[in-house]
């Protein structure tokens, strides 16, 4: 039998078509199929994933605070008598005992004061003595019945009256005297001489009023700190509290001072309570009237935690926490925040120590919300 030639040439490209339309038929399923499944993954709800940590004790994070230094003691010296700066013995900066003479006054017009005291004195003292022995001499008469009862006793009257003005005179010269004990100015206390401002010669006046003191002692063996501590931390300071104190003309070197005492009140104009600390100035340092930096080293809360800044939702509900259940999904929680510590935030109530607490909640995040969770991202507290 003899085949053909025109259907055997005509096999092989029967046999490619076949081959190409079996290859589109394929092609067209596959892409159907894909794009099936793309229809279904976009009706499936988007799972977010996020990082959760844990709220961590919050860190004794120090307080640093600006204070300003004062005297143990300090007693400015004012005149007590008028006169003359006759001489000053101590200059600014020289170390003084108690009772240790300062500067001398001279004092011409109280001087004279006190010799007419005791001259009018005198003067008393004589009509006293004459009143006297007048007074006998009438009683002496009045037994032998020479002069009435009255007369007696008008010359004992003159003796009691001239008694009363010798004693109104001593008083007198008394006070002048004590008056001229004040023409020598004296330190009241053991300490330094911090401000002179008289010189020999001039005229001085009794005085009182500030900025009228001849000198100035101070007391700077120990010094007191005060320092206006904000309403926030108030309650972490209690007397005996140890602080650390540097003031900025000795850099790199601190101080140890301790909380003495605490005003117990809250100024209305600083929003502040001023606080009281000593601390020994042996070495002499420490300069009164300086600026100085305190900073107190607060324990941990046992009770506050802490957790980002990032990890606070703000909306018209408040302040609020996103945290994860054990079945992954949402619970937002209200809270109620502490002190801004930098890197964490203080939460005063509304979480619980361990609570799943969502880093960086997703926008519009809801309770009740589906999420997966990443990798936990630790503790808040280590943030610092």
């Amino acid at each position: 039998m003899q085949t053909n030639p025109s259907r055997q040439g005509h096999a092989p490209l029967i046999i490619g078509l076949a081959v190409l339309a079996a290859a589109l038929l394929t092609a067209g399923i596959l892409g159907r199929r894909s794009l099936a499944e793309q229809v279904k993954q976009a009706g499936e709800p988007l799972v977010p994933v996020v990082t959760v940590l844990a709220a961590g004790q919050t860190p004794g994070a120090p307080v640093e605070l600006a204070a300003r230094i004062e005297p143990w003691a300090r007693a400015p010296i004012y005149a007590r008598v008028s006169g003359y700066l006759k001489e000053w013995k101590v200059d600014i900066g020289a170390p003084v005992k108690a009772g240790q003479t300062l500067a001398d006054i001279e004092t011409p017009d109280l001087d004279q004061q006190l010799l007419q005291a005791k001259a009018e004195l005198a003067s008393a003292r004589s009509n006293l003595t004459l009143a006297g022995s007048t007074a006998k001499r009438w009683q002496d008469l009045l037994a032998a019945n020479a002069v009435s009862r009255q007369e007696a006793d008008e010359k004992a009257g003159d003796l009691a009256a001239k008694q009363s003005a010798v004693n109104a005179l001593q008083a007198n010269v008394d006070r002048v005297q004590a008056l001229q004990r004040y023409t020598r100015l004296v330190a009241p206390f053991d300490g330094v001489v911090t401000a002179r401002n008289t010189d020999v010669g001039a005229l001085i006046s009794v005085g009182g009023v500030a900025g009228s003191e001849l000198f100035v002692v101070s007391d700077i063996k120990r010094l007191r700190v005060y320092v206006n501590v904000p309403q926030r931390q108030v309650a972490a300071i209690k007397v005996g509290d140890q602080a650390v104190l540097s003031v900025p003309e000795r850099a790199g070197k601190t101080y140890t001072a301790t909380v003495q005492s605490l005003a117990q009140a809250i100024s209305a104009g600083s929003g502040a309570m001023l606080v009281q600390l000593t601390v020994q100035n042996d070495s002499g340092e420490l300069l009164p009237g300086a600026y100085a930096n305190v900073r107190f080293e607060a324990a941990a809360s046992a009770t506050a935690l802490s957790i980002p800044p990032g990890a606070l939702i703000f909306n018209r509900s408040g302040t609020q926490v996103a945290t994860v259940g054990k079945d992954n999904h949402v619970l937002l929680k209200p809270v109620t925040l502490g002190r801004d510590l930098g890197n964490v935030i203080e939460i005063a109530s509304g979480i619980e120590r361990g609570d799943q607490v969502i880093a960086n909640p997703p926008d519009g995040v809801a309770s009740g919300d589906l999420v997966r969770v990443a990798a936990a991202a630790g503790r808040a507290d280590r943030a610092l």
